[in-house]
């Protein structure tokens, strides 16, 4: 076998490719930033996105896994595979608050910078479209469905307030929790109605008191999203979305259960009767490959991006990328696009999301990510360690 090409030329192309497309990255970071969509629904983002790797000479599959907003986009024939995984969807009422638009654009900047060297890498990169990562799990269901056998290693990049090498992650489940009761006219007949909304708030209580117990890293939170019809009628039927998280899977099945009782408390008190309903799968902890994290961070460091000392809290979240980590070498940097006082998850953070600073951690991502691979490629011990590695849905 050949010796693997130099790095640093490779590199030089890489970011003049990703400099040349430029206005057609940022614009469509913009684009999906001004027609937010929700999960499952991403349909014009998916669309955008695939049409830009189309371009670039991508072999792109649409609708792939069963799920019509998923995608993905292939170059090269190499051994060594690499997947780079985009999403887009928005969150509800505050559009793209968490910076999607940044994450797809920068996945589709490094698959078009690595496309055009990809087979004097000897890889073969895929770019995937992956839907529904604010709670839906679509990379999970891609994975279950065998979207992402044979990738030897994983990554993407995700806006931050401030540059990370990895995002703090948390296992967490989801979940709609139902009661039904019985109506009854509030005032003249009170006794003969069974209170669901009563059931829900001994419920909320009751996880209120719970807190007390919890490890560190257990939280424990969701809204009403149906609390009755009217003052006076008892409430027959209400509802709620709720997220548990805790450090780990593992955490996860010790804390939950704990959080249930709480309640099936508000059904034995009341009577009401109590039904949950899973609203996706369930996400893991995030296992970063520390090599990848390393070169990661040395190239956008190259870069001109900086990485601050931790200070006060450390910030938490979930992915379903998480669950990629503990099947395939995975990386997930977080770009900071120096949003502060506005973080994650605010309408702040969502006009922070269509800044020149953003429009630049677009480019750098996709630069640094490009990069990254072509240090894995390039280096025979990465690259044979992380061959050894091919995931298959079917081999676990």
């Amino acid at each position: 076998m050949s010796a693997p090409p130099s790095a640093s030329g490779l590199k030089e192309r890489a970011a003049t490719r990703v400099q040349e497309d430029g206005e057609l990255l940022v614009g469509l970071s913009h684009r999906i930033h001004g027609e937010p969509e929700l999960a499952f629904r991403e349909v014009s983002a998916s669309a955008w996105c695939a049409e830009e790797l189309d371009g670039a000479g991508l072999r792109v599959e649409t609708g792939v896994a069963d799920l019509p907003t998923a995608f993905v986009a292939t170059a090269g024939s190499g051994p060594f595979v690499v997947g780079i995984c985009a999403e887009y969807d928005a969150l509800p009422d505050i559009g793209h608050a968490c910076g999607h638009n940044i994450i797809a654009s920068s996945a589709i900047g490094a698959g078009r910078a690595l496309a055009a060297l990809a087979d004097e890498l000897g890889i073969t990169v895929k770019v995937f479209g992956t839907p529904a990562e604010e709670g839906g799990g679509g990379k999970i269901l891609m994975m279950e469905r065998g979207a992402f056998d044979g990738v030897n290693a994983a990554m993407m990049v995700h806006p931050a307030p401030a540059e990370l090498d990895r995002m703090p992650c948390l296992a967490v489940e989801h979940y709609d929790v139902v009661y039904r009761g019985k109506e009854a006219h509030a005032s003249a007949f009170p006794e003969r109605g069974i209170n669901a909304a009563d059931a829900l708030t001994v419920a909320q209580v009751a996880v209120g008191l719970l807190r007390q117990h919890a490890e560190e890293h257990d939280q424990v939170h969701g809204i009403v999203t149906l609390g009755g019809a009217a003052p006076n009628i008892v409430p027959a039927h209400t509802e709620a979305k709720y997220y548990v998280r805790a450090e780990s899977l593992e955490a996860l099945e010790r804390w939950s259960p704990r959080v249930k009782r709480c309640f099936e408390a508000g059904s034995v008190a009341t009577g009401a009767m109590l039904e949950f309903r899973p609203q996706g799968p369930t996400y893991s902890e995030f296992h970063t490959d520390e090599a990848m994290a390393a070169l990661y961070r040395s190239n956008a460091e190259a870069l001109g991006r900086e990485f601050p000392p931790p200070r006060g809290r450390t910030m938490s979240g979930s992915t379903d990328m998480a669950n990629v980590s503990l099947a395939i070498p995975s990386i997930h940097p977080m770009l900071g696009i120096d949003s502060l006082p506005a973080v994650n998850h605010q309408p702040e953070f969502t006009a922070a999301a269509a800044t020149p600073v953003a429009d630049r951690a677009v480019l750098d991502g996709a630069t640094a990510m490009a990069w990254t691979v072509i240090d894995l490629a390039t280096s025979a011990a990465e690259r044979d360690r992380l061959c050894e590695r091919s995931y298959s849905f079917a081999g676990g």
